[in-house]
């Protein structure tokens, strides 16, 4: 072995001789997007190299053709005979060229073009190979070399290269503008190389070593698209990137001292679909186009997922592509489900209601059948003649014979007619974002219980914890909790924390904080809604401001959350639909009510709101973990301007990426205590 040699600072090994480099000095790279080069962690450009060299050094050699070396935390496979890379879990019209770094501008280490690199690489070899390098080259050039001529030059297209020295290797362009600067600064008496030329460096700053390699995933998130993916095809890949880079950055802030990491992968479900072909399009008229192809491409899947012809291969379409995806990443990771890898979902828009419908199996055919059931029993408590009794319990008879021949028919032959769809994975977290889920659940009958428990609208037993986050001005947005227990209407959603704060309080010991609406008016009769008792005087959740106070009827984020005072649409939908045969009672308030309140905050189980025979519910039950998560505003952006924004702004916030990451890993870290004994 040649002796090496590190930098005073710490750098990487140099050898005394020149040599060719070693497969550890050349560093790969890949460029997005047409931006910078970005280098490769060691781990893959190590293997890349070998690869390379196995090849025969260039794609040309007689050597066999090699594997794809599978790169960036397995989420990359890199050809190295044609120098690109490509995803593997997702398709992508745009191939990721890389490239092979040899020598590298001084400062900004970024790669010489591979062609020009090559060049000078194999002149150097054939002028210096064999030869001492100097002691001068672990420090930066103290001495001028204005009057060091250069004792090797190589003329390239645009450029040429100097050696001052074996260690001492600048580029300088021949524009005719560097040749008046080169002159001009020669006159000052400044020096050639350092004016006008730039250093280049022989290998990378770094060498790089199989021990540089990626943490291992112990848990993947499955990002699920909503409407408007026809219009956008690769967007969720995008949003999916974007949101995997903050959850990178959060990462390295917060969690670098754990071994693993979370993996987002990209759920595209809706371009393979045909649906109804072109009929839609062959139906809509010529004027304003434009603006009826972009309703087509996107509010229209709404519109299939409520038609009983289209909604099952919407359903299917997600539900194959989530298994597609999970088993071809254990295949890949043999080593996940050994080790106890767990996989969540983060939904947005739509995509939160069909995730739900196929954890859960619903579909409209059971809402039909309950409905009759119903029927049947309001029947059977009204007053019958003797004729409709005996016609009645003959239908009855026969609806029983009906079902034992259809369960005697299932066990000779599976169908799948009624079988709900079913996912290959246990389903640890559940994140909605800008979720209308709330919506549908209400338009389908789900009302308040009198229990605070998840099981309510999702059983722990298919999705160990629901969480549903969303923009204060997200118009598609609604709660869940009130879905739940009818007074959470009146308590203020948990508020997500700021990237950048301080020791935050954890969510777990965040206490409920009530809304106050003493300054947004509902546009729902008194008659028909709770008044709200004003915030505790003592809460560590910070003063809630009312969003929203300008925007109407043209639809209003957690319409929901804040049905008790929101306007419009929501507002009345929840009233409607929480509407009683008695009047609720008005709270009380004053000093009375705060001194319920401090109770509250210190004493489980004292009611913080007088018991009302409404349907209100006692307010003794609270949730046995939070669901609703709402971000804070910002203090200077638009309530109009958000409104419009806001349903597409959760992708790349940090302060998201750093409260799905506080969840997955406290889950990951707390493996080995009792099962629900915190509430997060």
């Amino acid at each position: 072995a040649l002796p090496e040699r590190r930098r005073p600072g710490g750098g990487r090994p140099r050898y005394e001789v020149v040599r060719e480099l070693g497969a550890e000095e050349v560093r790969w790279f890949y460029r997005e997007d047409r931006k910078t080069w970005k280098p490769f962690i060691g781990y893959d450009s190590l293997r890349i190299e070998l690869a390379f060299r196995a090849l025969g050094g260039g794609g040309d050699g007689g050597a066999e053709a090699v594997e794809p070396v599978c790169v960036r935390s397995g989420l990359y496979e890199v050809d190295v005979a044609s120098a690109e890379s490509y995803p593997v879990y997702w398709n992508q019209t745009e191939k990721i060229p890389v490239m092979r770094g040899q020598w590298f501008i001084d400062g900004t280490w970024q790669p010489l073009e591979e062609e020009e690199s090559n060049l000078i690489e194999q002149e150097h070899l054939n002028r210096f190979k064999g030869q001492q390098l100097q002691e001068s080259f672990d420090m930066e050039v103290s001495k001028p070399v204005d009057g060091k001529e250069a004792i090797h030059s190589l003329k390239l297209s645009r450029n040429h290269v100097d050696w001052h020295s074996v260690d001492e290797v600048y580029l300088y362009s021949d524009a005719t503008t560097s040749k008046i600067a080169r002159t001009v600064t020669q006159k000052l008496g400044f020096s050639k190389a350092s004016s006008s030329g730039t250093r280049l460096h022989r290998g990378y700053v770094e060498e790089a070593t199989l021990e540089d390699k990626p943490p291992q995933t112990s848990h993947i998130v499955f990002v699920v698209h909503g409407i408007g993916q026809k219009m956008d095809q690769g967007r969720i890949i995008k949003n999916t990137a974007m949101m995997r880079d903050t959850a990178r950055k959060v990462e390295e802030k917060y969690f670098s001292n754990l071994a693993t990491h979370v993996e987002f992968l990209p759920v595209e479900w809706r371009s393979k679909l045909t649906l109804d072909g072109d009929t839609v399009d062959s139906i809509t008229p010529d004027k304003v186009r434009g603006l009826r192809d972009m309703l087509n491409s996107s509010a229209m899947d709404i519109m299939y997922y409520t038609s009983p012809l289209y909604r099952d291969e919407l359903v299917k379409g997600l539900q194959q592509e989530l298994n597609r995806l999970y088993t071809l990443f254990c295949s890949r990771n043999p080593e996940f489900e050994e080790k106890g890898g767990k996989v969540s979902i983060v939904s947005h828009s739509l995509g939160c209601v069909i995730t739900y419908d196929i954890m859960t199996g619903w579909n409209p055919v059971r809402l039909y059948e309950h409905l009759l059931q119903k029927e049947e029993e309001e029947l059977e408590d009204r007053w019958m003649s003797y004729e409709e009794q005996r016609l009645l319990e003959e239908l009855y008879i026969t609806k029983e014979r009906l079902r034992e021949i259809e369960e005697r028919l299932h066990g000779l032959k599976a169908s799948t007619i009624s079988k709900p769809p079913v996912l290959k994975f246990k389903v640890e977290n559940f994140f909605c974002m800008g979720s209308p889920l709330a919506v549908f659940l209400a338009l389908r009958g789900i009302r308040p219980g009198n229990s605070g428990s998840q099981d309510h609208i999702l059983p722990r037993t298919i999705c160990n914890r629901l969480l549903n986050i969303f923009h204060p001005t997200d118009p598609v947005a609604y709660r869940l909790e009130p879905l739940i227990l009818k007074h959470y209407s009146n308590i203020s959603p948990v508020q997500i924390h700021w990237y950048n704060t301080a020791n935050p309080l954890p969510y777990e010991h965040m206490k409920p904080s009530f809304l106050n609406p003493t300054k947004e008016p509902t546009s729902v009769p008194d008659s028909d809604s709770a008044s709200a008792a004003p915030s505790p005087t003592t809460s560590p959740v910070l003063v809630r401001r009312h969003y929203g106070e300008s925007i109407t009827n043209i639809g209003k984020a957690s319409i929901l959350g804040a049905a008790s005072i929101g306007k419009g649409l929501g507002g009345m939908l929840f009233s409607r639909f929480g509407r009683s045969t008695t009047t609720p009672q008005t709270l009380e308030t004053g000093k009375d009510g705060a001194e319920g309140e401090d109770k509250k905050a210190t004493t489980v189980g004292t009611p913080p709101l007088p018991h009302s025979s409404s349907g209100f519910l006692e307010p003794t039950v609270e949730l046995e973990h939070r669901i609703d998560f709402e971000l804070r505003e910002g203090l200077v952006e638009s309530r109009y301007w958000s409104a419009v924004t806001s349903h597409t702004a959760y992708w790349s916030s940090l302060d998201i990426a750093l409260f799905l990451l506080t969840f997955m890993y406290k889950q990951d870290q707390e493996e080995t205590d009792k099962p629900n004994v915190d509430t997060v």
